[in-house]
C-alpha cells in the first residue's frame, strides 16, 4: 500500500498531458496525432510505467534512508545509483510529505530508532511525582542513566543494583526507566527481563540457561543500539550465571570515532541488604536526623559490606563486585506510614475513583509496621495497596 501511495504520487506528473515540466505538453486546441507528435513519451507509456515501479522502489530506498540512517548505510549503494532516466519530482519536499504522513501513525523520533524515546523531562516527574520517600534512588537513577545514555562513547555497559525491602520501589522504578527510555515500555523489543526462579528455577540447567542468557542479550544488542536488562530476585540467580553476565559489563575498547557505541544498562533488584538500610535510617532518625537529610555516605559503605559478606547469595561473592563492574549500589529506604498513604491516594487515582482522607488513613493502618517498638517502617511497603482499595469501594 505503501509503494502505490508513492507511485499515485508520482505517476500524474508524468503521465497527464500539460503536467509542469514535460517538453510537448498538449495545449487547448490539438489533436490527439498532434499530441502525440509533441509529446514522444506518449507513445513510450509502457516502458515508463514500468520505470515507474522501480522509481517506487528507490523512492522506498530514499525514505527508508531518511527514517532510519542505518539501513541507509547498508544499502549506500543503492541509494546513490542514478536513475535510468531523469525523474525531476523526486524531490525532498515528496519525501517530506510521505515522512510526515508515515509519522503521523508510526510515531518516529530524533533518536535513529523509534523504539527509543529517552524522554528524561518524564523520567525527572515520575521519579519526584510517583515515587515516594526514595529521595536517594530518585537522584542517583536520574543523574547515573541520563549521564550514561548523553556520553558519547561510554566504555562499558551501565550497571545499576537495587537494593531494599519488598514494596519500596524498585520493580517501581525499573518500569520508569523502561516507559521513558522506550516507545512501548517493558513490551519493547529492546527490553528483556528476567526473574531469578521463574527464568532459571533448575540449577541442573545452569549450562543451558548460560547459553540462552548470552544469546538472548547479544541478540537483543543487535537488535536495538540502546538495551535495558532486568534482573528481578538478582540475589538467587546462580553464580554461573553471574559468570555469564561478566563479558557484557566489563570494559570494551573505544571503537573510532565515528562508529556508533551501543548502550546497554544492566539493572540488578534485589532484597538483599534491606536489613542494613533499614537498620542505619532507624538509628539516625533516633539521632535526629531527617530522613531527607540521609545521605549515600550514610548508607553505601554499609549496604556494600552487607552484601559481600553474604552468605546466602552468591551475587555478593561473583566477579560482577569483585572486579567493580557495578557500577552504582542504589538503596531504598523503607516506607513509613505517610508514604503508604500516598500510594493509597495513587491507586485510587489510578483506577479514576474518587478518595477521601479518612480511606487513605484507614488503608495506611492495615500495614503492619516494623520494629515492634518504634513501629516506623511499612514490612510491605506499598504492597498489596492497590488491592486493599478495593474494600472502600461502593
Amino acid at each position: 500500500r505503501i509503494l502505490g501511495a508513492m507511485v499515485s504520487m508520482v505517476l500524474p506528473n508524468l503521465l497527464i498531458p500539460g503536467a509542469p515540466g514535460r517538453e510537448g505538453a498538449a495545449r487547448p486546441g490539438e489533436s490527439a496525432a498532434e499530441t502525440g507528435a509533441a509529446w514522444p513519451g506518449l507513445q513510450g507509456l509502457k516502458e515508463r510505467l514500468k520505470a515507474a515501479g522501480a522509481v517506487s522502489r528507490r523512492y522506498w530506498t530514499l525514505f527508508i534512508c531518511q527514517m532510519r540512517s542505518k539501513d541507509c548505510e547498508e544499502d549506500e549503494e543503492a541509494t546513490t545509483e542514478p536513475l535510468a532516466w531523469n525523474l525531476p519530482l523526486l524531490t525532498q519536499r515528496y519525501l517530506d510529505i510521505l515522512t510526515m504522513w508515515y509519522c503521523s501513525f508510526q510515531g518516529c523520533c530524533d533518536s535513529g530508532d523509534c523504539r527509543i524515546s529517552n524522554n528524561f523531562t518524564g523520567l525527572e516527574s515520575d521519579l519526584s511525582v510517583r515515587l515516594h520517600g526514595q529521595h536517594l534512588a530518585q537522584e542517583l537513577v536520574l543523574r547515573a542513566v541520563r549521564s550514561y545514555i548523553e556520553t558519547p562513547q561510554p566504555g562499558k555497559a551501565l550497571a545499576l543494583s537495587f537494593h531494599g525491602w519488598s514494596g519500596t520501589g524498585k520493580n517501581f522504578v525499573a518500569r520508569m526507566l523502561a516507559e521513558n527510555l522506550y516507545r512501548d515500555g517493558l513490551r519493547s523489543d529492546c527490553v528483556q527481563v528476567f526473574i531469578a526462579m521463574f527464568h532459571f528455577p533448575h540449577p541442573k540447567y545452569v549450562d543451558l540457561y548460560k547459553e540462552q542468557l548470552s544469546s538472548q542479550i547479544q541478540e537483543t544488542q543487535q537488535r536495538c543500539h540502546q538495551t535495558l536488562f532486568i534482573f528481578d530476585e538478582a540475589e538467587k540467580l546462580h553464580p554461573g550465571l553471574l559468570e555469564a553476565l561478566e563479558p557484557h559489563l566489563e570494559r570494551r575498547a573505544p571503537k573510532g570515532h565515528r562508529a556508533k557505541t551501543p548502550r546497554t544498562i544492566f539493572l540488578f533488584l534485589s532484597n538483599l541488604g534491606g536489613n542494613i538500610i533499614n537498620e542505619v535510617v532507624l538509628n539516625l532518625l533516633k539521632a535526629g536526623w531527617s530522613r531527607e537529610e540521609i545521605t549515600m555516605e550514610h548508607l553505601e559503605p554499609h549496604l556494600q559490606a552487607e552484601i559481600v559478606e553474604s552468605t546466602d547469595s552468591g551475587f555478593g561473592h561473583s566477579r560482577l563486585l569483585k572486579e567493580n563492574l557495578i557500577d552504582f549500589f542504589v538503596p531504598f529506604l523503607p516506607l513509613e506510614y505517610r508514604h503508604v498513604r500516598l500510594c493509597a491516594r495513587d491507586a485510587f487515582l489510578s483506577q479514576e475513583l474518587l478518595y477521601t482522607e479518612e480511606a487513605l488513613d484507614e488503608i495506611a493502618k492495615m500495614m503492619t509496621y516494623v520494629p515492634k517498638e518504634e513501629q516506623l517502617f511499612s514490612s510491605q511497603g506499598c504492597k498489596s495497596i492497590s488491592q486493599r482499595i478495593n474494600y472502600f469501594l461502593p
